[in-house]
């Protein structure tokens, strides 16, 4: 019904809404954080769909989500945060929705300077990054670089 008022559809209707308007109004670039989160599986292939439509305009798509086949499915390029930071950038061409996982928990790490290779087990680093209150400080600064490099990576094109 088109003249219900947003306010008292469900929360899944409600985050379909906001996708479309989203999807709708946006000139530039569209981020979606989680979008198919509290959707069912009808309406999250409809956002999906949405999705692939919005790329086809030659928008460009930035999908926060933690669902790997869904990202995998619309995406073109994975950037996969870990710990605050960037741990590596792969393409659904070049490795799998368990690779990303495994990337993403750190049982993987990327080989340095390559986008289609990994290794097993933790980097040095992360084995032996101290634990402190600068840690949680970082998270908002991460937050900030990750929009920064997120701008970046706009700029670069695909």
């Amino acid at each position: 019904n088109m003249s219900q008022a947003v306010e008292t559809l469900s929360g899944g209707q409600r985050q379909a809404v906001a996708v479309a308007r989203a999807a709708t109004f946006a000139t530039k670039f569209v981020v979606l954080d989680e979008p198919t989160a509290a959707l069912g599986v009808k309406e999250t292939g409809q956002v999906l769909n949405l999705i692939q439509q919005i790329k086809e305009k030659g928008l460009p798509v930035i999908l926060i989500s933690h669902n790997m086949p869904n990202v995998f499915e619309v995406s073109d390029r994975i950037h996969i945060a870990r710990l605050g930071g960037c741990a590596g950038v792969i393409t659904p061409k070049s490795h799998t929705p368990t690779e990303a996982v495994a990337i993403m928990t750190g049982a993987t790490t990327l080989v340095k300077g390559s986008t289609n290779r990994t290794s097993t087990g933790l980097s040095t680093y992360a084995q032996n990054r101290p634990r402190s209150r600068i840690t949680k400080t970082m998270t908002k600064r991460s937050m900030w670089a990750g929009i920064d490099g997120a701008a970046r990576m706009l700029a670069s094109g695909p």
